[in-house]
């Protein structure tokens, strides 16, 4: 049975989340400071300082030093993580789960009974990678990279100015404008090798990235072909209104809202059960699908 961690650590629940958060984004982003503890969890600079304080003193001694020049702490050579397991997957769900704070770390063992949830595979992520890919988005800086992909599995040397997180359900990727081919592009996190190197300014931020910040609306249906009493169930499933769920998302997102509705809109099952949902819209969304 695992080890109940506040038993572990006789902590209080609140601060071993706000050490937790201290550990965290100290080691993914190279810098913390009281804001980011005050506007988070909601207390004064005092306290927020004072946690700080607490953590390099009792839980993770030599792990912060104060850089005058970032106006806050950065990791040490020496860090080690004491209350997290030191995963971007820790990271990552905290930005992505940032307004539901007691469920942001899947390696805190709640040890609840009767319940199991389903966790995708890890992908490999180094802090060194993500750190200046989050201070590049943050400044609307150029970052020298090296990236392989499917189409060139070589090392292949690459300029981007990245500007927001994205997580697909399954991966991680950033959305970055690429100077190689002059537009703008989504990047897996797991794919870049090497450290990153931050450069000078650039004048494309996500504001130029028409197809980021351009809304869809996707409708979803149950499929015609159901009788109305398996249309009503499906609606119910999905909590649809008068038979259909709007789903507003990034253009650039289409496709991957799809993917996590398991909707293959190029395939149309000749067994209606098989998908149960189709997308009403879909010559309204077409151009912004996957070709």
């Amino acid at each position: 049975m695992p080890e109940n961690p506040v038993k572990k650590w006789p902590i209080r629940w609140d601060l071993l989340l706000r050490y937790r958060f201290i550990e965290t984004i100290v080691l993914w982003e190279g810098r913390l400071t009281t804001r980011h503890l005050c506007d988070t969890f909601g207390i004064g600079r005092q306290q927020a300082s004072k946690d700080i304080n607490n953590y390099n003193r009792d839980i993770g001694p030599d792990n912060l030093e104060y850089d005058k020049y970032l106006k806050g702490y950065k990791p040490t050579e020496s860090f080690s993580p004491k209350v997290t397991e030191g995963l971007a997957d820790e990271y990552l769900h905290l930005m992505a789960r940032n307004n539901e704070l007691s469920n942001v770390f899947d390696s805190l063992s709640l040890n609840v009974a009767n319940v199991e949830v389903l966790s995708v595979p890890v992908r490999d992520v180094r802090p060194e990678v993500l750190r200046p890919i989050m201070q590049a988005a943050r400044m609307q800086k150029r970052l020298d990279v090296d990236y392989v992909s499917i189409g060139n599995p070589d090392h292949e040397g690459r300029i981007i100015v990245p500007h927001t997180l994205v997580h697909t359900g399954l991966r991680w990727h950033v959305r970055a404008w690429c100077e190689k081919n002059q537009d703008y592009r989504d990047f897996v996190l797991s794919r870049f090798r090497d450290v990153p190197d931050i450069m000078g300014d650039s004048e494309h931020g996500v504001d130029g990235d028409i197809q980021w910040n351009t809304l869809v609306s996707i409708r979803i249906i149950p499929d015609p072909r159901l009788s109305p009493d398996q249309q009503a169930v499906i609606e119910r499933d999905y909590g649809m209104e008068k038979g259909v769920l709007e789903i507003t998302t990034r253009g650039k997102l289409v496709p991957y809202a799809l993917k996590q509705l398991h909707i293959d809109p190029k395939e149309m099952f000749e067994d209606p059960t098989a998908q149960q949902i189709v997308v009403e819209n879909l010559e309204e969304i077409s151009a912004w699908l996957f070709a």
